[in-house]
């Protein structure tokens, strides 16, 4: 039996940790040649045709990793950084360094990624946006712009590119178990911790390869008809907010069921 993904080359940004890395790891065990590229090397166990060292924003070293593949078939923009805090607050060479990252190296990459993808008509881009380009968070201001942002330039893609046989959707992950999240484990955050984990409607953080089985889903065949989107895999965050309501409603109807 073959992999979804059996003889499709691919490109993971962001492939050293988090959700790049798991994302690689499946990629792989479902048939794909996967080249990678960040600025720090894999773990042993990511199994790359060639890893680029190297940063996003750079377009040289961009084009050299899609060469090594020989074409393109699947791009998953997983780069990222955290960043920006409360608007005046946020130095010009902070909110540059997080627009730069995530939302420019996402463009750089696509745009060297295209033209292959243009000359056999078909290909899939998956970008890494969040929940918080779909809508705002405390102090994320620069992080919150840069999101948006891949959102719409992601839908921008699926608009200019489809009659092409291409496809572009975006992954809007909520709070994840990755590198960029290990704040939330300071004992100094627990009470942050605790209330984000609860605005959850699952009541937990994601792992990185719960977002790599939607990533996986998107750069198959599965996913044929799926292009534009900005598909979130929040466990319920932007669902909506919780009051109680649900809770006291059910205790009552509970009670009322008691016999005596």
């Amino acid at each position: 039996m073959t992999g979804r993904l059996s003889g499709r080359r691919a490109l993971v940004t962001g492939v050293s940790s988090g959700i790049g890395a798991a994302t690689a790891r499946l990629f792989v065990r479902e048939g794909a040649r996967v080249a990678g590229l960040d600025l720090a090397k894999p773990p042993g166990d990511v199994t790359l045709v060639s890893f680029h060292e190297a940063d996003v924003r750079e377009e040289g070293p961009v084009e050299g990793a899609l060469r090594s593949l020989g074409g393109i078939d699947v791009l998953v923009n997983a780069a990222g950084v955290a960043g920006g805090g409360p608007a005046h607050l946020c130095d010009l060479v902070e909110w540059k360094r997080v627009l730069d990252v995530n939302l420019t190296g996402t463009f750089l990459v696509t745009k060297h990624a295209l033209p292959a993808m243009l000359a056999q008509q078909r290909g899939s881009i998956v970008n890494l946006a969040s929940v918080e380009g779909l809508e705002g968070g405390e102090s994320m201001s620069a992080y919150n712009a840069s999101k948006g942002g891949v959102v719409l330039l992601t839908r921008n893609l699926a608009l200019d590119y489809g009659a092409h046989g291409i496809r572009a959707n975006a992954i809007c992950p909520g709070f994840i178990r990755t590198p960029m999240t290990t704040p939330l484990g300071d004992p100094a955050f627990a009470e942050i911790t605790q209330r984000i984990v609860a605005a959850h409607a699952l009541g937990r953080l994601g792992e990185p390869e719960e977002v790599a089985q939607v990533a996986l889903f998107l750069a198959s065949d599965d996913a044929s008809f799926v292009s534009g989107g900005a598909i979130t895999v929040d466990g319920g965050f932007h669902a909506g907010k919780r009051f109680g309501i649900s809770a006291a409603v059910m205790e009552a109807a509970a009670a009322a069921l008691k016999p005596g």
